[in-house]
């Protein structure tokens, strides 16, 4: 890769415009985007922390179908209303009519019934990592809003409404286990079922300016709420009977980015669907079901913006991503006119990933020390070595790229730390 100069970079979305401008994202239309090596490398390790965290709170991964026959839309009931208002993208065929899935309740439902047939099978918590499509009429943000995303849903079955009730919060506590782990400091907010329908329902929003929602937040309490609810006619009783909140007065309005929403659906779709299981007497019941969802490209797209760094005369200039999370831990930068630094760099490189510590070797031939410093920015690799002229011997000077913080090491003390 060579160097690219910034300029004219987005204000209000500054990190997904670096990427961008540097060729990690590539936009093919409004909301449609390709990724480059490390931002795909990224949003695979947040992947991998979803289904580790899923799958130790005892959640089952599966896979589902993107494109999927009308059919199961119908027997819902919302195939036109979705092909109504333009969400749904639809293709048809002398074979039948499909849907591209904008989500997966249909799909999941279909799934569960030839599995979960008896009580004996709940609970039960199913999930996937899956490309959704909307064709969304104003897409907004980059990837925080477009036409074509990876997302995690996830669907809980269960016998009544009290199991439900613990499946939600099950898989409450692994979503902010997997946010923490990400690194992002969500608020869980009460939220209204909207178009969903059920029982509760919350959001996890990212305190953020970049964000198209405004919440009303207790800083006190770290409570927050949609400010949608207060459009309920109801609203004061659902925040006492659902939440235990019966005073608002100390919450104040923030704006936040959603990235992702947990609801307790109760029997809607199974009514719909004809979703049923044979109970303890030996009687046909409804599953009782929950649903939850992470934006899989949202939250990579608000790591990025969160792991922004600025330099004090140009502004943003690249990212040092946390490195619990980061595809590579060190960018090593040698002199390539010394051929004893190179060698040395070569060494390093290998030794680093031999012992489990990725690093990126910058070997470019013609380009200044300076330059790849400035790229190791760009590429939001969180620290780097320079073996240059001031290198001396078996240590190595270690820079934190979002401190700015240097100390002198060497090799073996470097692996030895293995965590930073």
């Amino acid at each position: 890769m060579g160097t690219t100069k910034l300029n004219n970079i987005d204000e209000m979305y500054p990190g997904q415009s670096i990427l961008l401008q540097t060729g990690q994202l590539v936009q093919y239309g409004a909301g449609l985007f390709g990724y480059g090596t490390i931002p795909l490398l990224l949003r695979r390790n947040i992947e991998k922390i979803i289904v580790e965290t899923l799958n130790e709170h005892g959640c089952i991964e599966v896979l589902l179908p993107t494109l999927q026959p009308d059919t199961i839309w119908k027997n819902s009931g919302r195939y036109d209303h979705y092909v109504d208002d333009g969400t749904m993208l639809i293709t048809e065929s002398n074979k039948g009519t499909f849907c591209l899935a904008p989500t997966g309740e249909e799909a999941m439902l279909e799934f569960a019934r030839e599995k979960l047939k008896s009580y004996k099978n709940l609970p039960v918590t199913y999930y996937q990592i899956g490309e959704k499509f909307r064709n969304e009429i104003r897409t907004r943000g980059y990837l925080l809003r477009g036409k074509a995303f990876p997302m995690l849903d996830a669907y809980s079955f269960d016998e009544d409404e009290e199991k439900m009730a613990k499946s939600y919060e099950n898989v409450r506590k692994a979503f902010l286990e997997i946010f923490k782990k990400i690194g992002l400091d969500v608020i869980p907010i009460v939220a209204d079922n909207g178009a969903m329908g059920g029982k509760k329902s919350e959001e996890f929003m990212l305190i953020s300016e970049q964000g198209e929602d405004k919440i009303l937040f207790d800083e006190k309490t770290k409570i927050g709420l949609n400010t949608e609810i207060l459009e309920r006619e109801d609203y004061k009783e659902y925040l006492k009977n659902e939440y235990g909140i019966e005073d608002i007065s100390n919450f104040k309005e923030i704006r936040t980015m959603e990235l992702g929403h947990i609801f307790q659906l109760g029997t809607r779709y199974s009514e719909m669907m004809n979703g049923k299981f044979i109970n303890k007497e030996g009687k046909e019941s409804l599953y009782y079901m929950g649903c939850y969802g992470i934006g899989v490209s949202r939250t990579l797209a608000a790591l990025y913006e969160h792991s922004l760094i600025k330099d004090p005369k140009w502004g943003p200039c690249g990212f040092a991503i946390p490195e619990n999370i980061a595809p590579f831990k060190i960018q090593i930068v040698p002199k390539m006119e010394n051929e004893e630094k190179v060698e040395f760099a070569n060494k390093l490189y290998e030794t680093l990933n031999k012992n489990g510590i990725k690093a990126i070797l910058d070997d470019r031939e013609k380009i200044t020390i300076g330059a790849k410093m400035k790229d190791c920015k760009i590429l939001g690799t969180p620290y780097l070595v320079v073996i240059g002229d001031k290198q001396e011997g078996d240590k190595i000077e270690l820079e934190n790229i979002k401190t700015g913080e240097k100390e002198e090491l060497t090799v073996e003390e470097l692996i030895e730390r293995g965590q930073f």
